[in-house]
């Protein structure tokens, strides 16, 4: 007891405006401490845990001033309800300030990655997400002595979890990307700047810039396109895939999200084709075909464009599955509706199989000329 007293007679002994103004003795009250403890997160970044705990001893404060004081004083202790109503609101104040602390700390750790990313990729820093899916993130980034703005694409080691055999599997998918797409010369291609793997087997490709809109979010936010500039849209596209063909490849994931429609120069509606992750060797005589990358029992592509021989025999598709799917794009870009609706993917690759689709007239107000849906249904 003679120990508290003389620590209770140094905590009383601080200036009157520690009592007056810091700490608020009145029931349901809180002083200036309960603010300091909730913007503390945002002033000194650290680890949610530990700020917690900061914050709780600050909010206790309060209580081992005035139980330091009662000892000193020989004052009577306070009741249960009005210990609570007065030394309360501090706690309640250290729980709230783990909100910021939580998101500062999150925030800084993202900013982190993003400058840790940036120093292992060679000449190129990462600048913003622009997007994730499939197997993949795609950064915006620049080069940092050209100031050349490019996307690079990456698989995040998260993404790799799994046995030896998974992550060899991926790996070899995004390289197999790289170079398929690296040895396409189509201006109506996205080009391949650089690809590599990090030290921690972050595998990335460096891709250019594309201003504009992919086809799936063209017709989502502004409707069905007419007839004219569907025709100019595909024809494109059809050219970055001729010579894909030609050069013995299948791209087997064409749909509106991998059909890039962007401002290139002066030029308007310049489709770029991307994401050959899916692309595979067709067998010729004499040339066996790329080996079979993809998971066992997994059907590669997307559902609503997907031909019917893929849907029935997964990797054994040749260049018309292609094709069809075009046509499946075709039909989105000029009616804004898939060939087939469903929730369920597995009825839709049954209607693809065994379904006649309806014309694309139909969901039209206006019938298209002639000899473009009979080349949409062909």
């Amino acid at each position: 007891s003679v120990s508290w007293r003389r620590v209770g007679a140094v905590l009383i002994s601080v200036p009157s405006f520690w009592g007056d103004h810091l700490i608020s003795n009145a029931p349901g009250q809180v002083g200036w401490l309960g603010v300091w403890i909730v913007l503390f997160p945002l002033i000194v970044p650290a680890p949610p845990p530990r700020l917690l705990v900061t914050a709780l001893l600050c909010a206790s404060l309060p209580l081992s001033i005035h139980f330091c004081w009662t000892l000193q004083s020989g004052s009577a202790w306070p009741t249960a309800a009005a210990a609570v109503s007065t030394f309360s609101p501090y706690f309640f104040c250290a729980g709230l300030a783990f909100v910021p602390a939580l998101l500062t700390w999150r925030m800084n750790k993202s900013i982190c990655e993003a400058e840790s990313r940036a120093k292992k990729l060679g000449s190129y820093a990462l600048q913003e997400r622009l997007g994730a899916g499939g197997m993949g993130e795609v950064w915006r980034a620049e080069h940092r002595m050209l100031a050349r703005p490019a996307a690079i694409k990456l698989i995040k080691p998260d993404f790799l979890a799994g046995s030896d055999a998974d992550r060899a599997t991926l790996l070899a998918r995004f390289e197999r990307e790289a170079r398929a797409t690296a040895a396409l010369d189509s201006p109506h291609t996205v080009e391949l700047y650089d690809f590599g793997v990090t030290d921690e087997g972050t595998f990335y490709y460096v891709m250019e810039m594309l201003r504009g809109v992919d086809m799936e979010t063209l017709v989502a936010k502004h409707g069905a396109v007419s007839p004219a500039r569907a025709v100019y849209l595909l024809r494109q596209a059809c050219a970055s895939l001729a010579e894909a063909h030609a050069a013995g490849m299948v791209h087997r994931d064409i749909k509106p999200a991998n059909l890039y429609v962007c401002r290139l120069g002066l030029e308007l509606d310049y489709v770029k084709v991307l994401d050959f992750g899916l692309v595979r060797r067709t067998q010729t005589a004499g040339q066996p075909g790329t080996a079979h990358l993809t998971g066992a029992g997994y059907i590669v592509g997307t559902p609503a464009y997907m031909a019917p021989e893929q849907a029935e025999r997964g990797n054994a598709v040749g260049r018309p599955a292609d094709i069809y799917s075009l046509g499946c794009v075709a039909y989105w870009l000029l009616t804004g509706k898939g060939v087939f609706q469903h929730d369920s993917p597995m009825r839709v690759l049954v209607d693809h199989i065994k379904t006649p689709p309806e014309r694309p007239s139909v969901h039209l107000p206006e019938a298209l000329p002639a000899e473009l849906e009979a080349l949409v249904m062909a």
